[in-house]
């Protein structure tokens, strides 16, 4: 493996700082800082550019502190506990600001001041753990499949925080994930995933519920096989298999966000595109709008259905949206969509521009997908107005954002 020597001059997605190496290569180098000149290892080499690990910090930025977990820059949960939180706020900012220029041609992109999280630790109500060869909990190392098991974390609600250290698999080697999840009670679910159907002896001296994830479904072993999230004052059933947003203590803020970008009136027609369990459709359908929402995860859709059972004028289509939209004869007036990762298809996006609704909510977790997306729906006819950025994910490089778009 190649060594360098490198000083670092901006801040990548993904956790990464960038420079040029004396060849004028740009290298990209995990846990460093901009202004720093570390020595690192190029692990990944290409023509026009490199990735390296980090071997040692020569000259530090004056903006480093001491990380509080000690497997910090070992598992690959955390990407900037080296640096205070209001940096890692004003590094997402900057990042974003970065795509939609690069990515998306917008030459000054309206990104408002990012909504921070009321506190920077312990917020998730969801948490995913791998398990190591002998049975401890852990999380994937950077860049590997490797497990690394874990003493402490600090990323998941206090509640879930109690409970993870004392679940025990040492000999139940065939689980491979243990999934936890924390309702607004406090209400623990904890969900073994495995490719078996459970042959094994339980005993759960945890207050919580126990389930199992085969390939046959969801096996209830104590408790519930869900959880209750309160979200303003709207109630939701949260079950294992579901997608649900992960910080507590953003959700509201998160949801009032969306629904005011919406702004449905009685009688207009709403599209809300990967729907979930319901989370905006429920104060969408409390508007009086009539409501059209797209799921494809069957979980979610079960949930949906219990979540949105006291409204009328409520549509759903268990479907891609791929699928659902030719099949769907209303022409909305506004439309919400909340993708996963990858961000709109081709064909998504030019169905959007054919219903040519009057207003676009864009929900989307990743800035270089939504940069993407936002350039070709603004060549094909929509305006962008804004996007503002939402940090459900302190100590990480990812990123929440919320565009608005007009139909010009």
């Amino acid at each position: 493996m190649t060594t360098i020597e490198i000083e670092l001059t901006g801040n990548a997605y993904g956790g990464e700082a960038f420079g040029r190496d004396e060849e004028g290569r740009m290298t990209f180098v995990s846990f460093a800082l901009p202004g720093e000149i570390v020595r690192a290892e190029i692990v990944d080499e290409r023509k026009r550019w490199a990735r390296a690990r980090l071997v040692e910090i020569l000259e530090p930025s004056p903006e480093r502190i001491n990380p509080r977990c000690p497997h910090f820059a070992v598992c690959g949960g955390c990407h900037y506990q080296h640096v205070t939180y209001e940096t890692q706020t004003n590094i997402k900012s900057g990042i974003l600001h970065d795509q939609l220029m690069r990515i998306g041609g917008f030459e000054t992109p309206l990104v408002k001041p990012i909504v921070p999280s009321p506190t920077p630790w312990n917020t998730r109500n969801h948490i995913q753990f791998s398990l190591a060869e002998d049975g401890r909990l852990g999380f994937m190392a950077a860049g590997t499949n490797d497990v690394v098991p874990i003493t402490e974390c600090h990323l998941p609600l206090p509640e879930i925080e109690e409970i993870w250290p004392r679940i025990d698999t040492a000999e139940q080697l065939a689980i491979d994930r243990i999934i936890l999840r924390a309702g607004t009670d406090g209400e623990i679910l904890i969900a073994m995933q495995s490719e078996n159907e459970p042959d094994l002896d339980i005993h759960i001296d945890l207050p919580a519920s126990l389930v199992w994830l085969g390939p046959q479904g969801v096996t209830v072993l104590a408790g519930n096989q869900h959880i209750d999230s309160q979200v303003l004052d709207q109630h939701f059933q949260v079950s294992a298999r579901s997608f649900f947003q992960v910080n507590r203590y953003l959700l509201d803020d998160l949801t009032q966000l969306v629904i005011q970008a919406i702004d449905a009136q009685p009688g207009q027609v709403i599209f809300d595109l990967y729907a979930g369990v319901g989370l905006f459709s429920a104060f969408i359908a409390r508007s009086g709008a009539r409501l059209t929402a797209v799921e494809q995860s069957p979980w979610s859709c079960e949930d949906f259905e219990t979540n949105l059972q006291a409204f009328d004028g409520v549509t759903l289509y268990e479907s891609s949206v791929e699928m659902a939209l030719p099949a769907i004869q209303e022409k909305p007036d506004s439309i919400l969509v909340d993708p996963p990762r990858e961000g709109l298809s081709q064909e998504v996006r030019d169905m959007l521009v054919e219903l040519a609704p009057s207003k676009l909510a864009y929900l989307s977790c990743d800035p270089a997908t939504l940069a993407r997306d936002a350039k070709r729906l603004v060549q094909a006819g929509f305006t962008l107005d804004s996007v503002t950025p939402i940090d459900l994910f302190p100590q990480t490089y990812h990123i929440e954002a919320l565009a608005i778009f007009h139909f010009a």
